[in-house]
Parts: structure tokens; sequence; C-alpha cells
């Protein structure tokens, strides 16, 4: 049986990657690969092949935890082998090499990966930024990083860091670090999945009579159309207004209805306050007990 890297054909170093590192690694090697990019090139056909079968394994996590047993027990069998190799050489050239006291080969082992969170703002998540985070290193001791926030990170995701992780041993490499992000809500937005909330504070003229609004997203503004009659705690959507998506879309801004009454009135609000008083008919708690 042929065996298949299919870390290593999709750019990756390790299998310690998230669903989602897999998708950006799959877009960037699909594209340089691209028939349409590569005309008559059958390298280039062969190697979209292997690109499109790892990632229908790598991408479901039920099929890539069975393949990483496969790959973990590939690299293992790797290893001893170059192991294995090089003591032949050095003992080709300089007669038997010292080995420890056991008589075995140390065996280089890679650093165990680190993870820790942090929280960011949902600005910076959603325009993206530069940042400078404080950890306290495994000794106990602070260390700077600077790290790139891309623009639109969805909530959740993991920033690594190569080589910043645990110390390896007998040469191995050191382990990664691994930032998870928690975006942060402002005042104004809520994040959930892709959608923005934000509340749309209302006169009860405006509700009672319809009007048309501005209402704040995350890059400018918008201008609205508030139905005649509309009621506290109804939500409209404005789609394509909020947060990024995976596939480069945007969800949908949800403005929830709150209907405001001015706390502080004028003589003549309360006039008219009064006037509405004794010409309206409207009863709304007898409306709810009929409908109960």
């Amino acid at each position: 049986m042929i065996y298949k890297d299919y870390y290593k054909i999709l750019g990756l170093e390790t299998s310690r990657v998230s669903i989602e590192e897999i998708k950006t690694a799959y877009r960037v090697s699909a594209k340089k690969y691209h028939p349409d990019l590569n005309v008559g090139n059958e390298l280039a056909e062969e190697k979209i092949k292997d690109i499109n079968e790892a990632y229908r394994i790598l991408s479901v996590p039920a099929s890539k935890r069975k393949y990483d047993r496969t790959w973990n027990a590939h690299n293992v069998r790797e290893t001893q082998k170059n192991l294995r190799t090089k003591e032949s050489i050095f003992e080709m050239f300089l007669g038997n090499v010292e080995k420890t006291a056991n008589n075995s080969v140390q065996t280089p082992m890679v650093g165990q990966d680190v993870e820790t969170e942090i929280e960011v703002p949902i600005e910076e998540a959603y325009f993206g930024s530069e940042k400078k985070i404080s950890l306290k290193t495994v000794d106990g001791k602070n260390k700077t990083f600077s790290i790139t926030i891309p623009k639109g990170i969805q909530n959740g995701a993991k920033i690594r860091l190569l080589g910043q992780g645990k110390e390896g041993t007998n040469g191995g490499k050191n382990g990664n670090l691994y930032i998870k992000i928690k975006i942060q809500d402002n005042k104004t937005f809520k994040l959930n999945g892709n959608d923005l909330y934000t509340d749309l504070l209302l006169t009860p003229w405006e509700a009672g009579l319809g009007a048309r609004v501005t209402i704040p997203t995350m890059e400018d503004e918008t201008k609205i159309y508030i139905p005649q009659g509309i009621q506290s705690g109804e939500k409209l959507k404005i789609p394509n207004k909020g947060y990024h998506t995976t596939q480069g879309g945007k969800g949908d801004l949800i403005a929830e209805i709150k209907i405001v009454v001015p706390r502080n009135m004028s003589e003549e609000e309360r006039a008219l306050y009064e006037q509405l008083k004794e010409i309206s008919k409207f009863k709304p708690r007898e409306v709810a007990k009929k409908e109960a």
C-alpha cells in the first residue's frame, strides 16, 4: 500500500491543526494547482487530485482521527529508520558510535504544544489588527509576543506560533503555541455565529407611525424602514451587514426594537400625551387577555 502524507500534500507540518486551518491550507493549495492556471501540466493535474483527496479525508473529524493514527505510526517508523541510517553512517566512518548508558540511541522528541486563550475586541477581530500580548512561559517568566489578528477571524479560531511551545528533547523540535481567540462584544454589537445583534431605540411616534431611521453598522451607517405599529422585542434583519463568514461573505445585522418613552417631558408633550389618552381606544392589556 502506498502511503500518502495528506498533511504534507496540503503544506501542513503537523497533524495538530484545526479544521479551519485545514480548510485554509486546502484553498491555498487548490488555487496554486488549479487546472485553469496549469493548462497542459500533467503534474499539476495529479497534484490537484491528491489535494482534493487529502481535503476529503482531513476535513471530516472522524476520518481525520482515523488517518492520524496511520500518520503518527508512519512518522515513528520513519524516525526510527532515519536514526538507524545515521548510526550506520557514523559507524562506517568512525567505528562503533558511543551510545547511552543502557546501549540505546536517544530518540529526538518534539516538545508539547501549549494552548492559551485571549479576548479580542470585536472591532479588532472585524477589521484585523497587530497585537502584542504578554504570556507566562512554562518556567513562570513573562514573554511578549507580536501576533497578527487576521481580518474576520472566527470566534474560537486558533493562531499558531511555531516553536513557541515546550522545548523538545534530544534535539527534537519545540512544540507550538496555539492562541485561541475569544471575540469580545462591545456596547453596540453582540456576535452570534456570523450575525451581529444590536438594539434599535425608537420613539413611540416612530413605532406607531412608521419611519425611516439610520442604524450603525460595523463599517458605516445604513437606513432602514420601520413599519407602522412595530412592537418592542420585534427584530428587523439587515442582510450582509453582519460579521465576516469563512466563505468571504457576511452574516446579517439583527436590530431588536426597543420603544423608549421620554423621561422628562415638556408641558406641550405632556398635553399631547394627555390628549392621546382621552381619545385613544387602544387597550393593550385587554387585547393581551383576549389573545391568551
